[in-house]
């Protein structure tokens, strides 16, 4: 089949583009031919046979970002000419999106994330006008859904919100949903009396991932960090959600100059720099302005985030929210040890029932007793090796390429 992917930005770091891209490589192997529309590409190589830049489809184009401002943060007085223009603005995506269909002779289209979470409201209703003029068979891929974020997508007007109610998730008769966790699945029968299909996020357990090269050596070398120094890897970008706050408490609770915190991720979607500046402060106050490394510029230069576990001896992973936790999964593939918040509404009925080895904390509470488990951990290499290898084996049985396979078999028929 020729499968048309719809997705806001690609070639990233973020959650739905890396996962989209295992996507990409399971639907190749079994068969198909797949063509991106995309409103950006990161750092990929584009075939522009398969690959078409839409820049109206970025979360940060111009028309994009008004709909947010005027949607969910600086409201109007009157919610009609938001509305207006994005029945407008859709229209125009919506045509542009039907002259690559046809152009491209897409048999079947996929959705990522587009049509699950409001954050372009432009291109989401523009993939329903698809749908509903073409009778294209579709797969959302729905990663998370505006509910589940708190205040973030809810408008001060009962018309914006209701209309966000209206398209999204995408409710057609030919949608077949994919969620990536339980609650997801949960929430499809709870709400709307439809059968999603569970795809967990996965990892590629055949690769050489997480081990030390001669082009990775001096990682920690070009961050200011010595040989005789210990990196913890937060590999996550800088959003509230992530719990970086904890990760730095650690850092100041287990009192070890020699211990550095490698962040990775950059703060582009920090609103404001709102978090960002937080971290800041709680870094100055508690004095461990040499502890903390900033590497998002660093990670850039690198083929992939395989360098950056290479050399890190453990990972902080204590999230308050995840859709599912792609980070989580990373580490095991890298075969090192990871601290982790229970986070909701996912951790423990997707993952943590599997039987992995972590040190698990509660409400981003850290105790004396999980403390001195994570310090246990990080100053016995030995037994980060135990961990890693069993860590791994389990991690393969749950979430490999094999169990995303069976599933995209499926998903993908007509």
């Amino acid at each position: 089949m020729r499968i048309g992917i719809i997705i806001g930005r690609i070639g990233g770091v973020d959650g739905v583009a890396l996962e989209t891209e295992k996507w990409i490589d399971i639907l190749k192997k079994i068969g198909h031919e797949v063509f991106i529309m995309s409103g950006e590409f990161e750092s990929w190589q584009m075939d522009y046979e398969h690959d078409y830049l839409f820049p109206a489809l970025s979360f940060f184009s111009a028309e994009a970002e008004w709909e947010q401002r005027k949607a969910f943060f600086e409201p109007d007085k009157d919610p009609t000419p938001l509305l207006d223009h994005v029945e407008k603005w859709s229209d125009v995506i919506a045509q542009e999106m039907l002259k690559w269909v046809n152009d491209k002779k897409i048999d079947m289209l996929l959705s990522e994330n587009a049509s699950a979470l409001p954050c372009q409201l432009s291109m989401g209703v523009a993939i329903k006008k698809l749908i509903l003029k073409t009778g294209l068979p579709i797969v959302t891929h729905d990663h998370d859904f505006h509910w589940e974020r708190g205040e973030r997508y809810v408008s001060v007007h009962k018309e914006i919100n209701d209309y966000v109610d209206n398209n999204f998730p995408l409710l057609l008769p030919n949608v077949k949903h994919a969620v990536i966790n339980t609650f997801g699945v949960e929430t499809f029968k709870n709400r709307f009396n439809i059968d999603a299909t569970l795809v967990p996020n996965v990892m590629d357990f055949n690769r050489v991932y997480g081990v030390p090269t001669p082009e990775n050596k001096f990682f920690l070398k070009d961050l200011g960090i010595t040989d005789d120094e210990i990196a913890l890897l937060q590999v996550t970008r800088i959003v509230r959600r992530k719990g970086i706050e904890t990760a730095i408490s650690l850092i100041d609770k287990l009192d070890d100059k020699k211990l550095k915190l490698v962040i990775t991720g950059n703060n582009n979607d920090d609103e404001n720099k709102e978090y960002y500046n937080e971290l800041i402060d709680q870094i100055h106050d508690l004095n461990l302005s040499n502890q903390i490394v900033w590497a998002a510029d660093k990670v850039l230069d690198h083929k992939d985030l395989s360098d950056v576990y290479a050399h890190g001896r453990a990972a902080t992973y204590f999230s308050t929210y995840e859709g599912f936790g792609n980070a989580f999964v990373e580490t095991i593939l890298a075969k090192k040890p990871i601290f982790v918040n229970n986070y909701k509404p996912v951790y423990m009925q997707d993952i943590g029932n599997k039987g992995f080895e972590t040190v698990m904390i509660e409400d981003g509470v850290l105790t004396t007793e999980s403390i001195q488990q994570m310090s246990d951990i990080i100053y016995n290499p030995k037994r980060c090796l135990e961990i890693g290898e069993y860590n791994f084996t389990i991690g393969k049985k749950y979430f490999s390429y094999e169990v995303l396979e069976e599933k995209l078999s499926s998903l993908f028929q007509l």
